[in-house]
């Protein structure tokens, strides 16, 4: 019965992880994509514009 307690842990971890694949790899995309997409889009154009003002001004 070892041999059981010793493989439970790892099976459950790796039944776990295909969970959370399946669930990310399912999420990708749909009605929300565009919104997701526009939201980072913004958030890196506020980075951009962060790092090259300091820039500028000197």
């Amino acid at each position: 019965m070892d041999y059981v307690s010793a493989l439970v842990p790892p099976v459950v971890m790796a039944v776990f992880f295909i969970g959370v694949v399946r669930v990310i790899v399912k999420t990708q995309g749909g009605a929300a994509k565009a919104k997701e997409d526009a939201a980072v889009d913004a958030a890196l154009a506020r980075a951009e514009g962060a790092s090259e003002s300091p820039a500028a001004g000197a």
